[in-house]
């Protein structure tokens, strides 16, 4: 867990809770660790399932590397846990979109605890757009690249800021 300071600079939950629910559920049983909370895998698969969702809007159907040769792989991750979820915990993805460039996204994932209202994982991300046939980055596709530049501008425009780590940008 993080300091309180660093639970302080992030969004609140209200603030993150306006954006679009992804990934809803209840943390299960079965994916509790030995001390009694959610294990890190699922933080992050949780997280990464969030995200995949989303990018359903921006035209990355989840079938996308089998109906249009393009896949998205993830280059970086930035992870910082704020608060245990527990079983049982109502949990939800919300995702904020920070910047584009000609074949990268910089993303910002937060996992809330619906249960009691507050931030538990953040995910900073940067991925790109694959070329299935080459295996090799290319340009994002015109229609894909005007929704996400929506999209971030969207997010841009929300009334809170959201702190990235300083540890990866686009290049």
């Amino acid at each position: 867990m993080t300091s309180s300071n660093s639970a302080t600079s992030q969004p609140s939950y209200a603030e993150l809770a306006a954006l679009p629910s992804y990934a809803a559920r209840s943390v299960p049983a079965a994916f509790e660790d030995v001390n009694g909370h959610l294990n890190i895998r699922h933080y992050v698969g949780i997280s990464s399932e969030g995200l995949d969702e989303s990018l359903v809007e921006c035209g990355i159907p989840q079938k996308w590397p089998t109906v249009a040769g393009s896949g998205v792989f993830t280059a970086e991750h930035h992870m910082s846990y704020l608060d245990e979820l527990r079983t049982g915990d109502k949990i939800s993805v919300r995702v904020r979109l920070v910047g584009r460039s000609e074949r990268a996204v910089h993303v910002l994932v937060y996992l809330l605890d619906d249960t009691h209202e507050r931030l538990s994982y953040v995910m900073e991300e940067i991925f790109l757009h694959v070329s299935m046939e080459t295996r090799r980055t290319a340009p994002w596709p015109a229609d894909v690249a005007a929704k996400l530049d929506e999209r971030v501008a969207e997010h841009q425009a929300l009334g809170f800021d959201s702190p990235v780590s300083g540890s990866m940008a686009l290049r």
